[in-house]
């Protein structure tokens, strides 16, 4: 008890190495895999199937499974909206573009694709 406060400093200075390393591994492979969407989609597709495969020879884990299904419609539900509700922010005049300048966006989403990914 000298009162310095940083008793494992040592440790999780490799620890914070790795996980720079790990997340930096990560997004360099996220960034290659952003071009293929439809590769992306089949991957999900396929792994999700699995999944519902394993619960279903498993008997098991519904509860799970039904959390995990709420959690991928509130990403769905966020994926479809709209990142500004019309309905709820008045509008300053026109909505659409008046110079040739303005770039016309009708639909903007709330959480990107590959976020929902």
């Amino acid at each position: 008890m000298d009162g310095t406060g940083g008793g494992n400093a040592p440790e999780a200075a490799p620890m914070a190495k790795w996980r720079s390393d790990f997340s930096t591994a990560f997004q360099y492979y996220l960034d290659r895999s952003t071009p293929h969407t439809h590769q992306r989609w089949m991957g999900t597709l396929v792994v999700a199937s699995i999944y519902v495969l394993r619960v279903y020879l498993v008997r098991g884990f519904h509860v799970v499974s039904y959390g995990l299904g709420i959690y991928v419609l509130n990403l769905l539900i966020g994926f479809l909206s709209p990142k500004i509700d019309p309905e709820l922010e008045a509008m300053d005049g026109a909505s659409l573009p008046t110079k040739d300048s303005d770039e016309f966006k009708p639909f903007v989403r709330r959480l990107p694709e590959f976020r929902f990914w």
